[in-house]
């Protein structure tokens, strides 16, 4: 075995992997507690802790390999004795605590510590629950031991058996090497005599390349039947296909741990080499199959920027100033077909980098188990459209969110379960998570059947933080609400583990700013509280409507705008304060002018001569006024300068096609700096 194995990109597919690995065995464990149970699953949490030992034992990561291998010994004492009695409830906390620990220290691994935790207290729990589940059974060895001196009368002379495997891996996989590596080291855990060809295994391209075209092939003796061999290697990760040849080694033949294997099929050739191959897989069987290849986010943000720099080249050059007026059929025929071919690409690009929601709703079940066991409440929790997609950029400034807006509904809405009887509801409590499209965007809707939020103690509340912006009989019943999302507001007097220092919500509210989004909240005192997050489905490109104000451009998106009109001067109407309005259908909205809020030249200052356009956001409307229309277009986002992002109004900004910036106008900051 060469020592030449780069061991930077091989810990970067351990953390990739462990990190999948460890999700999926959080969602088994707590699927199983709130279903059939632990017992139904304990197969697949001996695969996963199987493989993860491997892995980390490989990897050097002793800590994560001793904690695995001490899980792998319950669950395969679990698997092969079958007891009768057995404290599942207790094993699932012991496994949640092994989920935790590898998470912790996967996270680690990835951000190049080197200082690594002790597993030794989860050990040792998991060492008396194995000793407890031994000393409990009764009679089990003296009749496994029976069966087993049965099964060596028939097959007399037989200690071992020698095979021939033949792995290949999944196309695209990558660091087939390693993953070469990673199958002997679990063969040595448990087989003698191991040879393989390759004979020399590195990370050099060649012996990639030899393993992709040939397939690992390895020989070795071990005493595992061959169905535990074969679900042993089976365990593999990106296994595309394995064959398997055995045949039995009787006691005369082992003279040594280091008898030459030979099966049939196995005679070596004048060049020493097996004649004996793998043969081609069915390509009938791979056309079936959808492989995947993960790809690093950075590589997929230069190539959405990289799109986005063609974007704007490709209106550039269809929009060019010095095009006008010229009649060029042929251009316009090859400019259409570059508009097709870069919408096509931009489509594609977008599409690979969405993700469902799905990872970052499943989290959530981890915190509602957790928090309802230690408040003792009992609660269920739903969750519907985890399939909806998202940027992957955005997914990433959700997750904090929805865990404070779960922990806040556990803490403060559902009540205890005396306090529901007493309201006349059930013992238990609801919590509902939903996501859902709606045009451009997404919705994530957070809704708990608890008390409701205590709308004269947000008043009194913010009275006293000096908080409140305007009388409180001003406002409507949103935006009393929403004051619990600002920086230090809490109504709870109690410091407790979950809530009440003050801080928390208003992190809801900073990470959904981030991503262009919204908060809504609706509440029912007595009935419930309802949270609802308006996201959008991606940062990098949105349809927007380029308008002229003075010298200016601006860019208002798309989905904000219901309409646009052309209006006389004795349709407007002022207030007692002179804040000018106009009755659009026997609504009357208040009119916002471009020019004075970002305190730039007007062309017009006559509202008959410019257009206002009614814009919505969040339930509440206004009408801009600019002097015109420029045209609508997609157009690619670009994030401001540091210095620039405290502008009030202002979300980012975007290249026309005449080279030309444009500002992107914030219509919910611009409606909620004005009420």
């Amino acid at each position: 075995m060469s020592d030449y194995i780069n061991t930077e990109p091989m810990q970067e597919i351990f953390v990739f992997e462990t990190s999948q690995l460890i999700e999926q065995l959080e969602q088994i464990i707590l699927y199983s507690e709130k279903k059939n149970g632990l017992e139904s699953q304990i197969n697949e949490i001996f695969r996963i802790m199987h493989t993860i030992k491997g892995s980390s034992a490989m990897m050097c990561f002793n800590n994560i390999s001793l904690l695995a291998h001490s899980v792998e010994d319950v669950f395969f004492h679990l698997r092969e004795n079958k007891p009768p009695q057995v404290d599942y409830m207790y094993l699932t906390d012991i496994m949640l605590k092994v989920i935790d620990f590898i998470g912790s220290e996967v996270v680690r691994i990835k951000n190049k510590e080197e200082s690594y935790e002790d597993p030794s207290n989860i050990i040792h729990l998991l060492t008396n629950f194995l000793s407890d589940l031994k000393t409990s059974r009764t009679g089990e060895e003296t009749n496994r031991s029976a069966h087993e001196a049965g099964d060596a009368d028939n097959n007399p002379g037989v200690h071992n058996y020698a095979y021939k495997a033949v792995i290949t891996f999944e196309e695209d996989c990558e660091m087939e090497s390693m993953r070469a590596f990673a199958v002997i080291h679990t063969l040595q855990q448990v087989a003698y005599g191991i040879s393989h060809f390759p004979e020399e295994i590195s990370d050099k391209d060649s012996c990639n390349k030899e393993i992709r075209a040939k397939g690992l092939t390895v020989r070795f003796c071990c005493r595992l039947p061959e169905s535990e061999v074969r679900q042993l290697l089976e365990e593999t990760m990106f296994l595309r296909e394995l064959t398997i040849e055995c045949e039995p080694v009787h006691a005369d033949r082992e003279s040594s741990e280091e008898t030459e294997i030979c099966l049939p099929g196995m005679e070596e050739d004048s060049t020493g080499k097996n004649s004996g191959e793998p043969a081609e897989a069915d390509k009938l069987a791979n056309l079936s199959k959808q492989n995947f290849i993960s790809v690093n986010i950075q590589k997929m943000n230069k190539l959405m920027d990289v799109v986005g720099e063609l974007v704007i080249s490709e209106s550039m050059v269809t929009q060019n100033p010095e095009l006008k007026g010229l009649e060029l059929e042929g251009f316009k025929k090859a400019a259409r077909h570059l508009k097709k071919i870069t919408g096509e690409l931009q489509d594609i690009v977008m599409s690979m980098r969405m993700v469902p929601l799905s990872t970052t709703f499943q989290k959530m079940n981890r915190i509602v188990r957790d928090m309802s066991k230690k408040l003792e409440k009992d609660i269920v929790f739903e969750i519907t459209g985890e399939e909806t997609e998202v940027d992957k950029n955005i997914i990433e400034h959700i997750s904090d969110p929805l865990i404070h807006l779960i922990r806040n509904a556990i803490d403060h809405g559902i009540e205890t379960r005396e306090e529901r009887i007493l309201a006349g509801k059930g013992e238990i409590g609801k919590i509902t998570l939903e996501a859902k499209n709606s045009g451009g965007d997404v919705w994530i809707i957070l809704k708990d059947d608890g008390r409701g939020l205590d709308k004269e103690g947000i008043i009194r509340k913010a009275i006293e933080n000096n908080i409140l912006q305007r009388p409180a009989s001003d406002m409507a019943d949103k935006e009393i609400y929403s004051i619990i999302l600002l920086p230090g507001f809490s109504t709870k007097e109690e410091v407790t583990e979950f809530s009440g220092r003050g801080v928390g919500m208003d992190v809801v509210q900073k990470n959904i700013d981030k991503v262009g989004g919204t908060v809504q909240i609706d509440s029912n005192p007595g009935t419930g509280t309802t949270f609802s997050i308006k996201i959008p489905l991606t940062l990098a490109i949105m349809d927007g409507m380029t308008v002229r104000v003075g010298p200016a451009t601006y860019t208002i998106p798309t989905v904000s705008i219901r309409e646009s009109l052309k209006i006389r001067q004795n349709d407007v109407i002022c207030d007692p304060d002179k804040n000018e309005m106009i009755m659009i259908r026997g609504q009357c909205y208040p009119i916002l002018r471009l020019h004075k809020i970002f305190n730039v030249k007007a062309g017009t200052g006559k509202l008959e001569e410019g257009i206002l356009i009614l814009v919505e956001s969040e339930n509440e409307s206004v009408c801009v006024f600019v002097d015109s229309l420029i045209g609508e277009q997609q157009v690619v986002v670009k994030a401001l300068p540091q210095y620039i992002k405290q502008v009030q109004g202002i979300s980012g900004c975007t290249l026309l096609g005449d080279g030309s910036i444009s500002l992107i106008i914030d219509i919910a900051s611009l409606i909620k700096s004005k009420r």
